[in-house]
């Protein structure tokens, strides 16, 4: 080859490699556009499969708080403020908040639990206990790590402070059945601690022994899950 075909192929080699350098960065963008408009466009869907919470058409509209996490995924929450109509019934109540958090929000990378879990039961025992039976999707669909599933449990715990205070307390079965741990990590045979916490995420209230009060719902739970 000559010199000056050496020449030329430079030149050309040098100007595909800044056109490359150029057009990279401007297609990764596009890409990552199209995902978030596709995972956006999914969200919405599953929002619309997703068991509607029982809203009564004659409940008024009431400004709710719901805690989702952050957008840089550092394991915060953020509180959300929405507008919906609420059950003065604090079971019903607690049922919409909670249908609310799954269907989660619109951006799916603040989401706190998983697509796939549905709330398949809700009571309120005499002492403020909440007994929450998720679908197997609650544990099966969140990344097992301690980070994920305490986020998961605190988005539940505090969005039932800021909304529904007669749950003093949560405990959280998994289809009927109370479970050793959410993925593999947080602890679920203890209740989780909802009300009279002033500042920071609500922690495990390190109850372990099961009440008979609180006994006889899983029960309950249980029985309504077999019909």
């Amino acid at each position: 080859m000559t010199p000056r075909w050496q020449f030329w192929g430079a030149v050309i080699l040098f100007f595909l490699v800044m056109g490359a350098a150029l057009y990279f960065p401007s297609l990764r963008r596009q890409v990552d556009k199209a995902k978030n408009i596709t995972e956006k466009t999914a969200a919405e869907a599953r929002r619309e499969l997703l068991p509607p919470a029982p809203l009564n058409s004659g409940d008024p509209r009431l400004k709710v708080k719901m805690f989702w996490g952050s957008h840089n995924q550092d394991g915060t929450l953020v509180p959300v403020v929405l507008e919906l109509p609420l059950s003065p019934d604090p079971v019903l109540r607690a049922k919409q908040i909670l249908n609310t958090l799954l269907a989660g929000p619109i951006d799916p990378e603040a989401r706190t639990l998983p697509p796939d879990a549905a709330l398949l039961a809700f009571y309120i025992l005499p002492d403020g206990t909440g007994v929450a039976d998720f679908s197997e999707g609650l544990a099966t669909g969140i990344p097992s790590g301690i980070q994920s599933e305490q986020l998961a449990v605190d988005s539940i715990t505090r969005t039932l402070q800021a909304n529904v205070p007669q749950v003093q307390q949560l405990k959280i079965l998994v289809h009927g059945q109370e479970v050793d741990t959410l993925a593999g990590h947080l602890d679920l045979t203890q209740t989780f601690q909802v009300s009279m916490k002033e500042a920071g995420s609500p922690t495990p209230s390190g109850v372990a022994i099961i009440t008979a009060p609180l006994h006889k719902a899983i029960e309950k739970v249980k029985g309504a899950t077999r019909k």
